[in-house]
């Protein structure tokens, strides 16, 4: 008999004696009054107890009767389950023994090699019991092109042995879920992608490529387009002069992805007699609940592309970005209209504003200070109180600050982290130079401090971009955000007079970043310079700014030393001693690797201590940035820097 059983008639035996303690009570009280009715107490209540015995054994068998065949019932619909289930099943010990199998799966897998499968089940359902971990059984495998969720419980099995470790086994169903996956494969495929091209130099051709071959050059262009959206049996639409939008199911976007976007290398194939090459922007989007909002999503990822100084496709799905292409170099352009918008638009800014924070990238560079220099005078200028907000003066700043320190009139002008989450309130203008992730500038705070952010940059855009900016100057093609801000001065509507330091601060931004104007550089790199040249320039004063102390040159050329050529054109190396300024000496040394012969690609890793650091650095069709984009996660970052660990014989490991 069952527990469940037992418990129940010991209920029925503790009522039955509490009613005889009751009835033995009031008889006794009855007596106590009147002594002739002790004999028939007794006797009655010989007979009560008599009376109760019997009906107490009737109901006991009567009840265990009707339990015991109940319980076989039950086991008998239990065990007709199983064996009749309509889903394929095995009963299964921890220790991988299989005690019982349906028919059902038998018949299922008779033609598949199941023991394998069951193997590993088991070697889960054990590491799992190990561990004191029984959650319930619930997982999916593949098993001959057919697909399968498998569940099931733990039941711990009763062991005469105490002392004997538990010992579990379990009841497996395996649902088959194939043709589920496959519709709900088929739903997703059949989204809509919204996408949304554009002809990055559409200007250019327009303006170089003779009257007569231009409608030729524009019908091969569209051609090649629409063929390429007749294969994903899309639709594709001409907007504008230069702009295209393109919808297509979701099923193809993967293929997409595997061929690279190969469209944006079939156009770049189109000839013209300039030897003009044609390059395309292509943003991609699947989120959002209505195809306008995809359209929405797929604008926020051309305003990534372009920012990025396009030939490129961004496809943006699941808040991520992933980048292909962008190979090119960015094209100059040579409208300075932009440029006198933003500098309009910035002094009314500024105006009403009630005062202003200039800040930089962490580990500030001369580029990030002195366009920081040349918005500070722009800035008092308008009559607006100014401050340049430096946290971390590396390195790289400190021949600069030490100049910038002796001038009287700039005193109190840089502020920390805590004096600028002093002075900064919801009407103060906050402009960021020479970045635009919200992660890397110098002090993230103050981005939540006020919705009035300028962004002023000349780096290829990156998805960890400041989104809430009221004006944003943001030119891939420029040398440096020294140019940009030396534009902005220039095309402003009130005259602004630099300071001779502000100005070589400004020129010396733009002659890092272009590496002595060999790198980089259009006609509007040395339009700027030259503006900058009139505030009479000492370029003796701006070179000892970049003078290294013979030490860090000393490492520098050690990193050179010792660096490694992969495939005859990109060198490799590592700074091995924890340095906080790790970040800049390899930047230096990946820069120095470009000036040896064959090299096109530079990459250097240091350690900063907490983190390891990569520079990279390209003059050649390689795109560093996608290939860094790749590498922003810690462990990542740990293995490349194994790649290069060198055994004892000196060459590397892996």
């Amino acid at each position: 008999m069952s527990n469940n059983n037992i418990n129940f008639l010991k209920n029925i035996e503790t009522k039955t004696k509490v009613y005889l303690v009751v009835i033995a009570i009031i008889l006794i009280l009855l007596c106590i009054n009147t002594s002739a009715y002790i004999l028939p107490s007794i006797i009655l209540y010989i007979l009560v107890i008599t009376y109760t015995l019997w009906v107490y054994n009737k109901r006991k068998y009567e009840i265990s009767s009707y339990i015991n065949e109940l319980t076989l019932n039950v086991d008998s619909a239990a065990k007709n389950t199983l064996i009749n289930s309509p889903f394929p099943l095995i009963v299964l010990e921890t220790d991988g023994n299989v005690i019982w199998k349906s028919s059902k799966f038998n018949k299922e897998f008779a033609n598949v090699g199941i023991n394998n499968y069951i193997e590993d089940i088991a070697k889960e359902i054990k590491k799992d019991i190990d561990n004191d971990n029984i959650p319930t059984i619930k997982k999916e495998i593949k098993i001959d092109n057919k697909s399968y969720q498998v569940i099931g419980d733990y039941v711990k099995i009763k062991q005469k042995d105490r002392r004997k470790t538990n010992k579990y086994m379990t009841i497996l169903y395996f649902i088959d879920i194939t043709q589920t996956k496959e519709l709900l494969k088929k739903y997703e495929d059949s989204k809509t992608c919204v996408g949304i091209i554009m002809i990055d130099n559409y200007e250019e051709i327009i303006q170089r490529i003779a009257t007569e071959e231009r409608p030729l050059v524009m019908a091969e262009i569209e051609k090649t387009l629409y063929d390429w959206a007749t294969k994903t049996e899309g639709i594709m639409i001409k907007t504008e002069r230069d702009t295209f939008v393109y919808v297509f199911e979701q099923k193809f976007l993967e293929e997409m992805q595997n061929e690279k976007f190969s469209i944006l290398d079939k156009i770049k194939e189109i000839k013209n007699n300039e030897k003009l090459q044609i390059t395309l922007s292509i943003a991609i989007s699947n989120e959002g609940n209505t195809n306008y909002e995809k359209y929405q999503s797929a604008n926020d990822a051309m305003d990534i592309a372009l920012g990025r100084g396009g030939d490129q496709a961004v496809v943006k799905t699941n808040q991520k970005y992933n980048f292909f292409g962008g190979r090119a170099q960015e094209l100059e352009k040579r409208t300075k209209v932009k440029a006198r918008v933003v500098a309009h638009a910035l002094e009314e800014l500024i105006e009403n504003a009630e005062n202003v924070l200039i800040m930089g990238h962490l580990n500030g560079d001369i580029d990030s200070m002195g366009s920081s220099l040349g918005l500070y005078r722009f800035s008092k200028t308008i009559g607006k109180d100014a401050y340049i907000v430096n946290n971390t003066k590396g390195m790289a700043l400190e021949n600069f600050v030490n100049t910038l320190e002796k001038q009287e009139e700039y005193k109190g002008v840089i502020i920390d982290k805590n004096e600028a989450l002093s002075k900064i309130n919801s009407n103060t203008l906050l402009i960021i130079t020479d970045t635009h992730k919200k992660s890397y500038v110098e002090v993230p705070e103050l981005l939540d401090k006020t919705e009035k952010i300028v962004i002023i940059d000349h780096h290829r855009k990156s998805a960890d971009f400041i989104e809430n900016a009221m004006l944003t100057f943001h030119e891939a093609y420029a040398s440096s955000a020294s140019e940009l801000v030396t534009e902005i001065i220039e095309y402003g509507t009130n005259t602004v007079e630099l300071k001779q330091l502000e100005a070589e601060s400004l020129y010396a931004g733009i002659m890092v970043d272009t590496k002595n104007f060999t790198f980089k550089t259009g006609v509007r790199t040395f339009e700027a310079a030259a503006y900058l040249r009139k505030y009479g320039i000492d370029i003796i004063r701006v070179k000892k700014w970049f003078q290294s102390d013979l030490e860090s040159y000393n490492v520098i050329a050690d990193i050179v030393k010792k660096a490694e050529i992969i495939n005859d054109s990109i060198g490799i190396s590592e700074y091995e001693e924890k340095d906080k300024n790790a970040n800049l000496i390899c930047a230096k040394a990946a820069d120095e690797l470009l000036t040896i012969s064959n090299i096109t690609a530079s990459f250097v890793m240091g350690n900063q201590g907490d983190k390891i650091c990569i520079s990279g650095r390209s003059i050649g069709d390689i795109n560093v940035q996608i290939i860094l984009e790749k590498l922003r996660w810690r462990w990542t970052y740990y293995i490349c820097w194994c790649t290069i660990r060198r055994n004892d014989n000196g060459r590397s490991k892996t």
